[in-house]
């Protein structure tokens, strides 16, 4: 049997059986009315990011028939306004881009960038079309690049970022702090080691300073064309630190390969849940007559 909700009836009121059952199968997902609804006509995307870092959001959604939603504590909770129109939704997500993104966006209906809002918050964003409109995720980046004990990172972080050579992999499933993660680490670097940290991301999230170390830092579509033009570029650069913003490819996992094979610390991440399963997924990408040489190539980096 198929049930529709309104919106305004998923938290606060009985439900029925059939509503608690459907409920209870939904991924976690609670909407929170905040107060009376506000007209959104005069509100900027910026007034609501500032809005989603005041209550202590991590993330905050634009979408055709809801209001403006943040993400609190794991939730997701409509802040007081009316259900966003598709003309609402284009206008506040079309504030954040500018002509080059917004041509981008307008001809693959899909765009990752970081925007900042002054005295705010930088933020990721991901702006994509569903159902013929103009959606956005954005999520927080914290202003401070947080330390290893507070992220409660094991010690054997301090002796990995000490090599000079090889290739560490941060995994896990979207959210799971695979970012925050290299940005300590990387951090970390900077503070105790006079060399050259090159970084290729999409997009930058969070800004290193230069400190012992020099950093450079490239976006991709911005500084560069793709992930595999900068690492092509890389070696000319004189880099002893290479991040890798995402390992998506097979061009971009054997650049990282031959990158950390011929002397330089390279990081990156991939979308898997263990060790077992990330060296699977590096290995299965490549034609199976290639298969044996990568496995001895994991094993030397």
């Amino acid at each position: 049997m198929e049930h529709h909700f309104d919106w305004r009836k998923l938290v606060g009121l009985e439900a029925t059986e059939d509503e608690e059952q459907t409920a209870s199968n939904a991924a976690d997902v609670t909407l929170q009315i905040a107060g009376e609804e506000q007209s959104i006509e005069d509100v900027s995307i910026d007034d609501l990011l500032k809005q989603c870092v005041e209550r202590g959001g991590s993330d905050l959604h634009i979408t055709v028939g809801l209001p403006p939603t943040i993400r609190l504590s794991g939730h997701l909770t409509p802040l007081p306004y009316q259900p966003l129109t598709p003309h609402d939704t284009r206008r506040l997500v079309y504030e954040a881009l500018n002509d080059q993104q917004l041509e981008q966006f307008e001809r693959h209906h899909e765009l990752d960038f970081a925007y900042t809002v002054k005295d705010t918050a930088r933020f990721r964003f991901n702006v994509y079309m569903q159902k013929g409109a103009v959606a956005a995720a954005m999520r927080v980046i914290p202003s401070r690049i947080p330390s290893i004990e507070s992220l409660r990172l094991p010690s054997v972080i301090y002796e990995v970022v000490k090599k000079h050579s090889g290739l560490v992999l941060v995994t896990g499933p979207t959210g799971s702090g695979k970012s925050t993660s290299l940005a300590c680490m990387i951090d970390l670097i900077n503070q105790t080691r006079p060399c050259h940290i090159m970084t290729i991301e999409d997009p930058i999230e969070y800004v290193h300073t230069h400190k012992r170390a020099m950093v450079n830092q490239r976006e991709v579509h911005t500084d560069t064309e793709s992930f595999h033009n900068a690492l092509r570029a890389v070696l000319r650069e004189d880099p002893d630190v290479i991040l890798i913003g995402e390992m998506r490819d097979l061009e971009t996992i054997q650049a990282a390969l031959t990158l950390a094979e011929t002397g330089h610390l390279v990081f990156a991440t991939l979308h898997t849940r263990n060790a077992p399963q990330t060296i699977d997924r590096i290995i299965d990408v490549f034609p199976p007559h290639q298969q044996e040489q990568i496995r001895v190539l994991l094993a030397n980096t």
